[in-house]
C-alpha cells in the first residue's frame, strides 16, 4: 500500500490545496461558509467525474510513455501537467469564450469572474463544435489500434480479429469516421450542422497531422538504419498532448452544468488531472500493461466508446456519470479477463 501511495504523494498534496482554494472562492462569492463548503464539494465531484472519464486516457499514455526517452517522459510529466491544468483547464476556455464572444481572453476571465452565468451560456453553445472535433480525434484513435494488421493478441476475438482483417484496406479508419460524422449531422439542427460537419473534419485533419508528424519523426535519418529516439519520443509528445486535449474538450464543457464558476471547474479537474498522471506514472513503472494483458484493449473500447457518446451528446444529453461508467465498466472487464488469463496460464 505504501508503495502505491508514493505515486500519488503530489497529487494528494495539490488536491488539499485545491480544496483549499476552492472553498475560499466560493466564500467569496457566496459570501458564506455554506458557499465555501458547497464549492469543495462540486470541485471534488469534478474531480471524481475527471478521474473516471480518463482513466483509458492514463492506460494509453502509459502505454505511449514506456516507449519514450527518460527525458522526454520527464518533459510529458512536467510540461504535460501544466498543458493540462492550465492550458486545457484555464487559457482553452477563455480562448474558446474570446472566439464565440469575439472578446480578448482577458474581457473573457472578467467576464467569467463577473457574470459566470454569461460565461456558462457562451461555452455550452460550443458544445456541438467541440464534441463534433474530439469525438472524430478520439474515434480515429481507436479504430487506428483495432484496424492494425498482424495483432497477436485479441481479447474479444470475434470482434476483433475480423475488423483487424479490414486493416488491409488503406485509410479505412478514415472512412468509417466520416461516414459517422456524417451520419451524426443529420440529426443536428440546421443552423449546427455546417459547424459539427466543419468541426467533424478539423478533429480529423488533427489526427493526420499528428500521426503524419509522429510518422516522419519516427522514421530513420536518410542514409541510415537507426531511429532517432529523441525525435521519435517528441512526436509521441505530441501525440499525447493532443490527445490529452480530446479527451478534455467535452469534460471541460460537461463541467459548466455541474457549477458555472470557471475557477472551481480549474481546480476540480485540475486536480483529476494530476492523479490521472500518478496513475499513468504507476502504471508505467510498475509494468501493469504488461502483467495484464486486455488491459490496453479495455482502454481502447472505452476510448471508442466516448467517441460515440461525443457525438450522441449532440443529439440527447448524456449524463458525464453514465460516460464514467461505461469507461470504467470496460476497464474493470479487462482486468479481470486478464486476472482470469493469468491464472489460467500460470502453471502453463
Amino acid at each position: 500500500m505504501q508503495n502505491i501511495l508514493k505515486y500519488f504523494k503530489g497529487s494528494i498534496l495539490l488536491s488539499l490545496m485545491g480544496g483549499v482554494a476552492a472553498f475560499f472562492i466560493g466564500h467569496y462569492y457566496s459570501g458564506t461558509v455554506a458557499g465555501g463548503l458547497s464549492a469543495l464539494f462540486l470541485a471534488t465531484v469534478l474531480s471524481v467525474l475527471e478521474i473516471s472519464l480518463s482513466f483509458d486516457n492514463a492506460v494509453v499514455n502509459a502505454i505511449v510513455l514506456k516507449k519514450m526517452t527518460p527525458l522526454w517522459q520527464h518533459r510529458f510529466l512536467t510540461w504535460g501537467i501544466a498543458i493540462a491544468v492550465f492550458g486545457m483547464r484555464l487559457v482553452f476556455p477563455l480562448l474558446l469564450v474570446g472566439v464565440m464572444a469575439n472578446i480578448n481572453p482577458i474581457d473573457a476571465l472578467i467576464l467569467a469572474a463577473t457574470k459566470p452565468d454569461e460565461y456558462a451560456q457562451i461555452m455550452l453553445s460550443a458544445h456541438v463544435s467541440i464534441a463534433a472535433y474530439g469525438g472524430a480525434f478520439l474515434m480515429l484513435v481507436a479504430l487506428k489500434y483495432f484496424f492494425e494488421e498482424g495483432k497477436e493478441v485479441y481479447w474479444i476475438g470475434i470482434i476483433e480479429r475480423p475488423i483487424s482483417a479490414l486493416g488491409k484496406a488503406q485509410a479505412v479508419e478514415l472512412a468509417v469516421t466520416l461516414i459517422t460524422i456524417y451520419i451524426f449531422s443529420l440529426y443536428q439542427q440546421d443552423h449546427e450542422k455546417m459547424s459539427f460537419l466543419t468541426s467533424g473534419i478539423w478533429g480529423i485533419v488533427t489526427y493526420v497531422a499528428v500521426d503524419g508528424i509522429g510518422s516522419f519523426l519516427q522514421s530513420p535519418e536518410e542514409g541510415g538504419k537507426e531511429i532517432d529516439l529523441n525525435k521519435a519520443s517528441m512526436g509521441m509528445f505530441l501525440y499525447l498532448e493532443v490527445l490529452d486535449a480530446s479527451f478534455s474538450f467535452d469534460g471541460v464543457v460537461g463541467a459548466f452544468a455541474v457549477t458555472n464558476n470557471l475557477f472551481t471547474i480549474m481546480i476540480g479537474l485540475g486536480v483529476g488531472a494530476m492523479f490521472v498522471r500518478s496513475l499513468t506514472i504507476m502504471l508505467v513503472e510498475k509494468g501493469t500493461l504488461a502483467e495484464y494483458r486486455y488491459l490496453e484493449h479495455g482502454a481502447f473500447y472505452a476510448i471508442f466508446a466516448l467517441a460515440l457518446i461525443m457525438f450522441m451528446g449532440t443529439v440527447q444529453h448524456i449524463p458525464e456519470v453514465i460516460t464514467g461508467l461505461i469507461g470504467a465498466a470496460f476497464i474493470v472487464l479487462a482486468l479481470y479477463s486478464s486476472i482470469s488469463y493469468n491464472k489460467k496460464h500460470s502453471h502453463a
